[in-house]
């Protein structure tokens, strides 16, 4: 199975199953960051979902430098899927 053959898996079943729709999941994400940094740093920053998606391909990629594993690689593929999901959603939501 390839690596993204492996990414479309997860996050078609196992990871949206568990968490839901990555719009969802990734969106509290981005609300906690959020109100992380406004605490902490007094920045008002609203992170959105797919920022979210993307700033867990910068950690996959920070790791896969420290030390390359082939789940690096897949998680890169699963995230950017993910952003492509939440993209889609908010095309849908604006198109009614």
């Amino acid at each position: 199975m390839t690596i993204l053959e492996q990414a479309a898996q997860i996050t078609a079943e196992d990871r949206q199953r568990f968490y839901g729709h990555p719009a969802d999941n990734h969106g509290n994400t981005a609300a906690l960051w959020s109100a992380y940094v406004r605490r902490k740093f007094g920045v008002d920053l609203e992170l959105s979902a797919r920022d979210v998606c993307m700033m867990m391909v910068l950690l996959k990629v920070s790791r896969d430098a420290n030390k390359p594993q082939p789940d690096n690689l897949v998680d890169i593929c699963g995230y950017a899927r993910n952003a492509e999901m939440v993209q889609e959603r908010e095309e849908a939501q604006r198109a009614t």
